[in-house]
């Protein structure tokens, strides 16, 4: 009886006695479950700062790609070309951080007041939507200083060509490619399409200096026709 008994108390402990792994409860994350959040990457958080980055590398590629084919246009002086492109590098990089400051400034303003307005509602998360809320300075200095970095491209390709007609043929072709390059990058970080991001840039990019290389030609002919009509000197 007592080698019964005693069999039935140890059946009693081996039943009552269950070990439960803390990782069944939720308390660690399982392998599987971090390989998941680590895929699972908002890629709208990069939309802030590759905004402001692409657009004003693209920028200044392409505003000083044309100055320099449009100055081209009409004059073969180097030191011409190279002076309006610097002013140009100048003025765009300054317009870019301002405007980007200012538009940014009053996004963050409107997601201000909705957070105000959540917390008098008393809804929860006011801390995860301060953390996503916009920066203006940072994108101020990342429009200013892409922007830079892509005007400063087509000046170093056109500082180093004495010949006018190869310069204006250099300026082109670094710009074509390096239009293709950002258009590859910005497509690669933000996990969009690349053919369809570098043909979309490239063409936007060929547009400008086609337009710009071609009004000046045009309005070139017909200022010097008018004035030699004219007898102006």
């Amino acid at each position: 009886m007592a080698s019964l008994d005693d069999h039935k108390t140890n059946e009693e402990i081996s039943i009552n006695h269950v070990e439960i792994p803390i990782h069944a409860i939720g308390v660690e994350p399982k392998p599987n479950q971090e390989v998941k959040e680590r895929r699972n990457i908002d890629y709208s958080q990069r939309a802030q700062w590759l905004r402001a980055a692409v657009l004003g590398a693209n920028d200044g590629l392409v505003s000083v790609a044309s100055l320099l084919m449009g100055v081209g246009a009409v004059k073969e002086n180097i030191t011409a070309m190279l002076l309006a492109g610097f002013a140009g590098l100048i003025a765009g990089a300054c317009s870019m951080a301002i405007g980007e400051f200012v538009s940014v400034y009053t996004q963050y303003d409107i997601e201000i007041a909705q957070i105000k307005r959540d917390k008098e509602n008393n809804n929860i998360g006011e801390e995860a939507q301060r953390e996503k809320l916009p920066n203006p300075f940072q994108a101020a200095l990342a429009s200013a200083l892409a922007f830079s970095v892509g005007a400063v491209i087509p000046l170093l390709a056109a500082a180093f060509i004495r010949n006018y007609k190869i310069r204006l043929v250099v300026v082109a072709v670094v710009a074509s490619l390096t239009l293709l390059l950002f258009g590859g990058v910005g497509a690669v970080l933000g996990k969009t399409p690349v053919r369809k991001s570098c043909i979309r840039v490239l063409l936007g990019g060929w547009m400008a200096m086609t337009i710009t290389f071609g009004h000046q030609v045009i309005w070139h002919c017909w200022a010097f026709n008018v004035i030699h009509y004219f007898g102006l000197f």
